[in-house]
């Protein structure tokens, strides 16, 4: 069985805004060294996966951006999604596919928007993955907590199954949604869980059965765009039907329900660099913090001001008497919030949403 990557990079990244953008999403930004984060999503798969096993799914509007940072990827790799429909569409829409191609592949499920520090770590987990795959489970990916977060879901270990080159796995008990601070505390303290990386392997048959058997109507929506694969009416077919195809996300629509379902608890340093205090923590462990605890990206000049995180670019940055505060300029808009109200900037996207401000979105 052969091993492909499918790579999702849809979404905009709406908390990393004013730097994220609709024309200029998360994965195409260089938040981390000189490489954009699909760049590296890329980088670290690339001894595992020869380009012509990496497959995309990504929006019309930035496939030719993507390409352009990936250009050892086959043009015909880039599938294109007409609008963004949630995970478990895009999941979807790769496996027909790959089914196409290759009816008894083995599939990974990639980010092309998270960062890991272990990428040898990661290459192998992969490789494991996808032993247990063979055997029929479903695998997802279990980040070692390590600390009790309400940002991400949990997935509660149950029965232990056979190591896979050397890392144990478990089946899965549950997924469990964000939790409050509390239950989070609790279920880091039981080591009986680990946070949903959003990171899957398995055979591209195992989870189209899925798909047929819990997201039925979906399922007959695939069939037909799969059905005109290859022929001039595959574009008026996915036109026709996407619009229509429910929005829902993986977690929901098959992993809750699925059977034989295991997960592998892995630390590789992963960070989903969701938010801007996320992205601050990342880059204060990769040792870009100053003497007062600020991390500071593009030009700036501090007095007293301490435990800040300012971004940015073109401009000179220069700050008076401050505390944990976020400062970024995306050149034709600036946002300044207190560090513990960052979580809040998908608020202020969907305000200027509401409000007509598209050219700032």
């Amino acid at each position: 069985m052969a091993f492909y990557a499918l790579i999702m990079a849809g979404g905009t990244g709406t908390r990393l805004w004013p730097a994220s953008r609709r024309d200029r999403p998360k994965q195409s930004l260089r938040l981390i060294g000189n490489r954009t984060m699909f760049e590296h999503a890329i980088d670290r798969i690339a001894p595992v996966f020869q380009p012509e096993q990496i497959l995309v799914v990504a929006g019309s509007e930035h496939t030719s951006d993507l390409s352009d940072q990936a250009p050892e990827v086959p043009a015909q790799n880039f599938i294109i999604e007409p609008m963004g429909r949630g995970t478990a569409p895009a999941i979807g829409l790769g496996a027909i596919h790959l089914r196409r191609r290759d009816p008894d592949a083995i599939m990974a499920v990639l980010t092309a928007d998270h960062f890991i520090a272990d990428i040898e770590r990661f290459r192998a987990v992969l490789q494991a993955a996808a032993e247990v795959a063979r055997d029929g489970h479903l695998v997802t990916l279990g980040i070692e907590p390590t600390s009790p977060s309400t940002g991400y879901g949990y997935i509660q270990q149950g029965e232990g199954l056979d190591q896979a080159d050397g890392f144990d796995v478990y089946n899965v008990e549950r997924f469990a949604e964000k939790p409050d601070e509390e239950t989070a505390v609790r279920m880091v303290e039981s080591g009986d869980y680990t946070w949903n990386s959003g990171m899957f392997v398995w055979r591209v048959d195992r989870i189209m059965e899925e798909f047929e058997r819990q997201m039925p109507d979906f399922y007959i929506q695939l069939a037909e765009v799969e059905g005109v694969l290859g022929t001039h009416g595959y574009q008026p077919t996915l036109q026709r039907i996407w619009p229509r195809v429910d929005k829902q996300a993986i977690d929901y629509g098959v992993m809750e329900g699925a059977r034989n379902v295991a997960v592998i608890p892995v630390d590789i340093g992963w960070s989903d660099v969701g938010s801007w205090g996320s992205l601050a923590e990342l880059l204060a462990r990769m040792g870009n913090r100053d003497e007062q605890g600020n991390v500071v990206v593009g030009e700036h000049v501090v007095i007293d001001t301490e435990n800040s995180m300012v971004f940015g670019d073109d401009r000179l940055i220069a700050t008076i008497g401050l505390d944990s505060v976020v400062i970024v300029d995306a050149g034709d808009a600036v946002l300044v919030c207190p560090m513990d109200r960052e979580q809040e900037v998908r608020d202020l996207v969907h305000r200027l949403e509401r409000e007509g401000k598209k050219k700032y979105l």
